[in-house]
């Protein structure tokens, strides 16, 4: 019975996101496409898109520290990432104009993945010439301001570990553009939605921002040195919190 409640919940809860995203598409896209800094306003209802879901949706937030954060200065954002609900989750958190990593899968999506689309660079991990080229965009990024959300696990973690291992792309970038990085600690999304699962439920969930870290200067162990201090950070923010 309880699985059946769960299942019109999350039906509700997909028609109020699918409805959001006809609302507020065209007002997110049109500004994007008509200038260079549209992105200000498309952000703008964005955020009203993925407010107005959480809420209508049970789903709350509780954010501590986003007091951290100069609104005129790029940062590389990190995060843990356990669940889908992560994406309306940062759109809502950052309030700076940002760009993320993006899976190709995500274009699919009618309507979602056009405006994902404009506001993500792709990358296959697996391919050498397309983490170089995404690499090659976001420094670009970087140096109009505009700041970048990774998820340094590269998926979704449905594990009992803490956190899957790193990868290396956010810290190389942090340190070849000497870009301060801003972890993230994500509680609760899981319980709201499990990787693996399609059933939703409503939920508070709590996210911590760190102080900012600025990066070492370059040299040939920076990148790995960088890339464990930070993975050690944020597990501690995460244990710390749980």
């Amino acid at each position: 019975m309880i699985k059946v409640f769960q299942w019109i919940y999350t039906a509700y809860s997909a028609l109020i996101f699918a409805t959001l995203m006809m609302i507020f598409g065209l007002f997110i896209l049109i500004p994007l496409v008509l200038h260079p800094k549209g992105d200000r306003i498309s952000f703008f209802f964005i955020r009203l898109w993925a407010g107005g879901w959480a809420f209508l949706s049970g789903i709350r937030f509780e954010v501590h520290g986003q007091e951290v954060v100069e609104r005129s200065t790029p940062y590389i954002y990190i995060f843990n990432h356990r669940s889908f609900i992560d994406a309306p989750l940062i759109a809502l958190v950052i309030t700076q104009r940002i760009r993320a990593i993006g899976k190709k899968e995500l274009t699919k999506i009618p309507i979602f993945g056009l405006v994902v689309s404009k506001l993500a660079v792709w990358v296959d991990r697996s391919d050498p010439e397309s983490r170089k080229a995404s690499l090659e965009k976001l420094i670009l990024i970087l140096r109009k301001g505009i700041s970048v959300v990774v998820s340094p696990e590269g998926t979704r973690n449905n594990t009992p570990e803490t956190l899957l291992p790193f990868h290396k792309g956010a810290f190389l970038l942090s340190i070849e553009t000497q870009t301060p990085i801003i972890e993230i600690a994500v509680l609760g999304a899981d319980h709201c939605m499990k990787r693996g699962s399609l059933l939703l439920r409503p939920g508070k969930i709590k996210v911590y921002f760190s102080k900012p870290l600025l990066p070492p200067a370059p040299s040939t162990t920076a990148v790995e040195e960088f890339s464990t201090i930070c993975r050690n950070r944020l597990e501690a923010m995460i244990l710390a919190h749980e």
